[in-house]
């Protein structure tokens, strides 16, 4: 322990790295609402025309990335949103993009067919999204990711504590901000694929924290005595070696598909690949700190009350002994005044002159 940093010492540079890295979907989120769009808006989300061919030819990855891509720009003025592979042979092909007109769908039709010598039946379908319906799925994908991250801090509250709660879900807010950044940065089609690859890292991330606090949790049984952010540090050197060696087990199968797959899968698992990285990173360099923190912060306030109640104390006892001497002294004084026609008498000592007189008589 003494020859590594720490983790928990250091976690003001961690914060300033999480916010570089979630400064463009940070503000990409903000402004959204404002008009200002910095995301590469699918069909799904916005609206639009989606236009399939049957090509008679696989639909490799130059295709779907750079020739049809092109070929539609140029027929159009419009930069199509997402260019995929489908059918079971792999020889159509689903243009998506920004809503056409007549004109221009034309325009489409006459430059695949000369491009690649179809004929109009091989126009499969050409169709127009409704953007009522791209709000609805908007809705859907938030109430779902809502409704994912409150069951997770029910339960992480329940396992753990409420202030571990809010670690793991400041970890996943973090994540998916970091996801939203490499939209923005990459301009990746933001698409329904976005609602896929959210939920993915919610529970990737959230099981990379929770092996973290379960650590922590099993120390602490060990070490009551020892201070809070020791045993976080400690626990999260333990399990270093098994977040890292899990998350590279799953880069190298998502990497895979984003080497060999089309266009379409890698719009899916580039964010997936980044998604992985930013929970890794999360669950080690920010949650067990962010718990620590967080309760170190209600500790504090707990603390604060009760200082607060033995000041009340303290003053009420000091007034308890004024008013004791108040009383003493008037005690005193009483006693004073009933005690003063008592010692008068007592000075007077009538048997000695007595016996005096007695004395003289005799001589």
């Amino acid at each position: 322990m003494k020859n590594r940093f720490s983790i928990v010492k250091k976690f003001p540079i961690f914060v300033i790295i999480s916010l570089i890295l979630i400064a463009p979907g940070l503000v990409g989120l903000v402004t959204l609402p404002f008009g200002m769009n910095l995301f590469n808006m699918d069909v799904d989300f916005i609206g639009g025309t989606s236009m399939t061919f049957d090509i008679h030819e696989e639909v490799t990855s130059e295709l779907s990335g750079t020739t049809i891509p092109n070929l539609v720009e140029e027929a159009t003025g419009v930069a199509p949103s997402s260019v995929q592979k489908t059918g079971d042979d792999g020889e159509e092909v689903l243009i998506k993009c920004t809503k056409l007109d007549n004109t221009q769908q034309a325009a489409v039709i006459d430059a695949m067919q000369e491009q690649f010598g179809i004929t109009d039946d091989d126009t499969l379908d050409f169709s127009d999204n409704n953007a009522t319906i791209s709000k609805e799925m908007q809705n859907t994908a938030i109430l779902a990711a809502v409704v994912a991250v409150i069951l997770m801090l029910i339960y992480i509250t329940f396992r753990f504590e409420l202030t571990s709660g809010l670690a793991a879900v400041t970890c996943l807010a973090h994540d998916l901000l970091v996801v939203l950044s490499a939209y923005v940065v990459f301009q990746i089609p933001f698409g329904t694929t976005f609602i896929a690859v959210a939920l993915t890292i919610l529970g990737y991330s959230i099981n990379s924290s929770i092996i973290v606090f379960d650590r922590v949790r099993e120390n602490r049984k060990f070490a009551r005595r020892e201070l809070f952010e020791d045993t976080v540090e400690k626990s999260l050197w333990q399990t270093v070696g098994r977040t890292i060696n899990t998350s590279i087990t799953t880069l190298l199968t998502v990497g895979m598909i984003f080497i060999f797959g089309v266009t379409s899968l890698r719009q899916f698992t580039l964010p997936m690949i980044i998604g992985i990285i930013a929970g890794a990173y999360s669950s080690l360099f920010l949650a067990g700190s962010l718990w620590a923190k967080y309760r170190g912060l209600l500790r504090k306030n707990q603390r604060e009350k009760a200082r607060a109640k033995v000041q009340q104390s303290k003053v009420k006892k000091e007034k308890a002994p004024e008013k004791e001497a108040i009383v003493e002294a008037e005690d005193k004084k009483e006693s004073a005044e009933t005690s003063e026609p008592v010692q008068k008498p007592a000075q007077v000592v009538t048997p000695k002159k007595v016996h005096k007189k007695n004395k003289k008589k005799k001589h």
